[in-house]
């Protein structure tokens, strides 16, 4: 995650793990909400949908956006390529202001933590994400 990115962090001492969740191969989706500066370009979610070449020439895989009105979306990608959302928006003409990661593999940001707080993932959580890998 970026260092300007807010939300959630999955921290874990299992590098076969780690791998599996971030690996595009496994088909993890993680969840971001946008705030842009400037109205999202109307093809966008098709641009979003097909896979974008980005300005340095790197493809990305196919990624959903839902626009939640003219300045927010929620992008729902299974890469993490660096600073790819702000890549992705860039290259369709606009910026992103705000980026906060919301999900990882169906896990939803606990809303009782205060930034920068933690806890451990519940047995749920933990049976969902590896029913992911």
């Amino acid at each position: 995650m970026d260092k300007d990115t807010t939300g959630f962090v999955l921290l874990t001492n299992d590098g076969n793990f780690a791998h599996r969740i971030l690996s595009p191969k496994h088909h993890v989706d993680k969840i971001y909400e946008a705030t842009l500066t400037d109205p999202i370009p109307e093809k966008t979610v098709e641009e979003f949908a097909k896979g974008l070449v980005l300005k340095d020439g790197t493809r990305t895989l196919p990624a959903q956006l839902h626009v939640v009105d003219a300045y927010h979306g929620v992008v729902t990608l299974r890469e993490g390529k660096y600073h790819q959302i702000k890549r992705m928006f860039a290259a369709c003409g606009t910026t992103v202001k705000e980026l906060h990661r919301s999900a990882i593999g169906g896990v939803f940001l606990d809303a009782t933590l205060k930034a920068g707080a933690c806890r451990p993932l519940t047995p749920k959580e933990q049976e969902m994400l590896f029913s992911k890998i």
